[in-house]
């Protein structure tokens, strides 16, 4: 008899742009090539559309409109879960008893309304935490406000988690978290991702890279640090963005050693990541684990980062760690001279071992049909 389950995604899962759409998306295709079949609920806002490559994985998919209205920013409920909202959804959820995936403690609103049974949450961030640095990030007076506010309020709001069969963590810092607050419920699935296979090559390169989305306020603080760290130096750094921010932009046209490189692709990135001789991986913020981070390990060469992007990530040895100016300026001189060798791949292949999506999958079906 085949086996079915719910997934309740904050955003709709494709394409695969962002983080936790990331972990979303690939993780459907792992549990889909294992022969469950899915039933996914996600959204439409802004300019979102329903998605036919999703229905390759799907047996259904069911699309609620998010509610954007002024009014929620008001309700006690974090406006991330009141905004998804929804009553239609937790018929639908009743209609066909599956186990349900909430993707996100954002969509977790049904669990407020109904005793769903066999119901397991994905926690990608500790959104609390997450969403302070966030406040301290920001640089809008009413932007740090509202995310102080909803820090406050999901906070709160996690005290639904009492309610969940059980929960998926994304990193060790979050098993370790979760499980002290939850116990023995609380089950560590490394993030699901695109990159199987190491794709590095040993060729000498010749730059420095920073990549992220420049919409985050914790990415902005990053690459406006690290262009203080290189501006006037030797050293050819490059900012590189699927979007562009006007402040980045601005102290990047100051100094003759300092480009932007527009990514409007994933293609585009990868020659990056072929020509970089170092990528510099930075956050001001403690939650989840990036994605990028990722994604360098199986791309990139040398890797410079401060404690906060690698800590309880167990990926710390794969990364030289620098959290001040002078640091990164002293790891920079030296792994500019210095070859990413054979050597060094096959050390990263066997610390990535842990982020196998097939097996991660397979953990999935075990803990919830308690195979």
């Amino acid at each position: 008899m085949k086996k079915n389950i719910h997934i309740v995604s904050f955003d709709i899962p494709y394409p695969p742009n962002y983080g936790g759409i990331i972990d979303i998306f690939f993780k459907i295709k792992e549990l889909h090539k294992l022969g469950i079949g899915i039933y996914l609920h996600t959204y439409l806002f802004n300019d979102k559309t329903r998605q036919p490559e999703l229905e390759k994985y799907c047996e259904k998919i069911f699309y609620y409109k998010r509610k954007n209205a002024f009014l929620s920013l008001f309700s006690k409920l974090p406006f991330r879960v009141q905004s998804r909202s929804c009553n239609k959804l937790i018929e639908n959820l009743k209609k066909l008893q599956f186990p349900i995936i909430f993707e996100g403690l954002h969509t977790a609103y049904p669990l407020k309304k109904y005793n769903f049974k066999n119901t397991y949450i994905r926690a990608h961030n500790i959104e609390h935490i997450y969403f302070l640095g966030l406040s301290k990030s920001e640089k809008n007076i009413f932007k740090k406000v509202f995310f102080l506010l909803e820090s406050i309020k999901l906070k709160r709001f996690e005290n639904i988690l009492e309610k969940a069969t059980g929960i998926f963590s994304i990193s060790p810092f979050e098993q370790a978290y979760f499980t002290k607050k939850y116990g023995a419920k609380t089950f560590y699935i490394p993030v699901f991702h695109a990159t199987t296979n190491l794709t590095q090559t040993a060729e000498k390169g010749d730059f420095i890279l920073y990549h992220g989305d420049l919409r985050i306020a914790d990415n902005v603080r990053a690459a406006l640090f690290l262009i203080d760290v290189y501006k006037n130096t030797p050293y050819q750094f490059v900012v590189a963005s699927s979007c562009k921010n006007k402040t980045v932009l601005k102290h990047i046209k100051k100094y003759h050693n300092l480009n932007f490189k527009d990514i409007p692709t994933q293609e585009s990135l990868e020659q990056l990541f072929k020509k970089a001789q170092i990528n510099t991986l930075f956050t001001f913020q403690k939650t989840g684990i990036k994605l990028k981070l990722l994604n360098t390990l199986h791309q990139g060469k040398h890797i410079i980062s401060n404690t906060q992007m690698t800590e309880d990530t167990g990926l710390e040895s794969l990364c030289e760690l620098a959290n001040t100016k002078k640091e990164i300026l002293e790891k920079t001189s030296k792994l500019l001279e210095e070859k990413f060798s054979k050597t060094d791949i096959i050390v990263r292949k066997e610390k990535l071992l842990d982020f196998n999506t097939i097996e991660n999958a397979k953990k999935i079906i075990a803990i919830i049909f308690k195979q």
